[in-house]
């Protein structure tokens, strides 16, 4: 019983690697808004209603591929800054040219996740743990710095509701950090990304492109924002 038992499990798991790989197929040829279902079940030769015993709609498909890019992004920029030698600067470089390696790797993943929004889907919050892995990274960094004792305090005046998001995103996510520092590295995380989408979208072309020096420039620049000692 145990063994068969393993023997079903294994043949579903194999089975819902499959699915992924073909939805991941269709995202790129044809992006978010056209994965079906009933596409997936005809290239993988199966009735869609065998494959509804897998995902129970598009949406679920959806929320296992943004799950599956939000994990794999992070364990990039994890494994990164892990290797990365034992300065902040070093870190935080490496936590930032892991995301753009890996974007540049899988564009179609990147703008599921970094993209226009899905008409119609909602993220549900089992998105939000895997959704947290890049910016716990660079918070972490930036954390490590703070409580060594080697950041200094940004002077920063916020205003009142700013003041209070800092807050809760500290205690989420950066506990002991004070506000200004928070919104600092809030704005380098979101100028990360935004950075990396710029280049794979294309809106660099004819200027800063290729963006390679541009984007090592720019996470510099993020570097000294946050103030992570030379």
């Amino acid at each position: 019983m145990s063994a068969s038992r393993t023997a079903r499990e294994r043949a579903r798991a194999e089975l819902t690697a499959e699915i992924k790989r073909e939805a991941r197929r269709q995202l790129a040829a044809a992006g978010a808004q056209g994965l079906s279902l009933r596409a997936v079940a005809r290239e993988l030769g199966m009735v869609s209603s065998a494959l509804y015993r897998y995902f129970a709609s598009r949406d679920e498909l959806l929320t296992a591929l943004i799950i599956d890019a939000y994990d794999a992004v992070g364990a990039a920029v994890e494994a990164a800054e892990r290797a990365a030698g034992p300065g902040y600067r070093e870190r935080w470089r490496a936590a930032c040219g892991a995301v753009r390696a890996w974007a540049v790797a899988h564009p179609h993943e990147y703008a599921l996740v970094y993209g226009s929004p899905v008409p119609g889907y909602a993220a549900p919050e089992t998105t939000l743990v895997p959704a947290a892995r890049v910016p716990l990274v660079l918070f972490g960094v930036v954390g490590d710095a703070w409580r060594a004792g080697d950041l200094p305090a940004p002077a920063d005046d916020l205003a009142a509701e700013l003041d209070g998001q800092a807050a809760r995103v500290a205690a989420a996510v950066a506990e002991g950090l004070p506000g200004p520092l928070v919104v600092r590295v809030a704005i380098a995380w979101t100028q990360l990304f935004g950075t990396v989408g710029f280049e794979l979208f294309g809106h660099l072309a004819g200027t800063l492109d290729p963006a390679g020096p541009f984007f090592e420039h720019a996470a510099e620049r993020m570097a000294d924002l946050v103030g992570l000692p030379a």
